[in-house]
């Protein structure tokens, strides 16, 4: 299905992707579909994503004493986010892909400008009973359109005070809900194949090994500084994929 170029490029963007899970906790859709749609298409990218996403995230979410407070807290953003996956990939048949390429490259500009600058707000009690809902109608929209489940996910879940270990453990609980719900919505619109699968299973290879070498590199590097440098690229990653998708031609 690929040449031996591609299928090195893919090894090589889930090990970068990888590597920054293991770093930070959460980027791995995010880095793979971005490096990927460049290389293999949108389409293709969401498709071979599936195992090693859904691999890993399943391990973060399971791991701490978290998981039945948390989803009892925002099980109603968590039912959204994954029921509305499917509303998102609907567009992946009917709207043009140079768009949805384009406003993957919006997403990850937003994504990497609101963490640079430190943006964060705070939603209540009160705001969660209907805020919470309504950004798991987005966060599960954007996911099937795009692949990447952290926005507005990461924000809402620092809007709710979460400490780091439970933000580590929603995230992995959120992840690993849409990524099921996007294999789901990606099958039943016929954008999955079985040499799609393989490949996505080989993938969780690099994926575990980026995971290892990230989580070594936490320990030597000062992850303030790695954040950094990961947003930037991040942004200029945006621009490109926006440039070459070309939406407005």
């Amino acid at each position: 299905m690929f040449d031996s170029f591609t299928l090195v490029t893919i090894c090589v963007s889930f090990l970068v992707a990888g590597v920054v899970k293991g770093v930070i906790g959460l980027g791995l859709p995010i880095v793979s579909v971005a490096l990927l749609t460049v290389f293999v298409g949108l389409q293709n990218a969401l498709a071979l994503l599936l195992i090693p996403a859904l691999c890993t995230n399943v391990w973060q979410g399971s791991v701490g004493r978290n998981a039945k407070p948390l989803i009892k807290a925002i099980w109603p953003f968590l039912t959204l986010a994954t029921l509305f996956v499917g509303v998102g990939t609907l567009t992946l048949t009917r709207v043009d892909l140079p768009l949805l390429s384009a406003f993957l490259g919006l997403v990850l500009l937003i994504y990497a400008s609101t963490n640079m600058a430190g943006f964060q707000i705070v939603i209540n009690d009160k705001q969660n009973k209907w805020l919470g809902p309504l950004l798991g109608v987005l966060n599960g929209t954007i996911t099937g359109m795009t692949g990447a489940s952290a926005i507005p996910g990461v924000i809402y879940f620092q809007a709710r005070g979460l400490h780091r270990d439970e933000m580590i453990q929603a995230m992995g609980i959120l992840f690993a809900l849409s990524t099921a719900s996007l294999a789901i919505s990606l099958g039943g619109n016929g954008l999955l194949n079985r040499d799609l699968g393989v490949i996505s299973a080989f993938a969780l290879i690099p994926s575990i090994a980026g995971m290892l070498i990230g989580q070594k590199i936490r320990n030597k590097l000062s992850e303030s500084l790695f954040r950094k440098i990961f947003f930037i690229a991040l942004m200029l990653l945006g621009i490109y994929i926006i440039l070459s998708a070309k939406p407005w031609a």
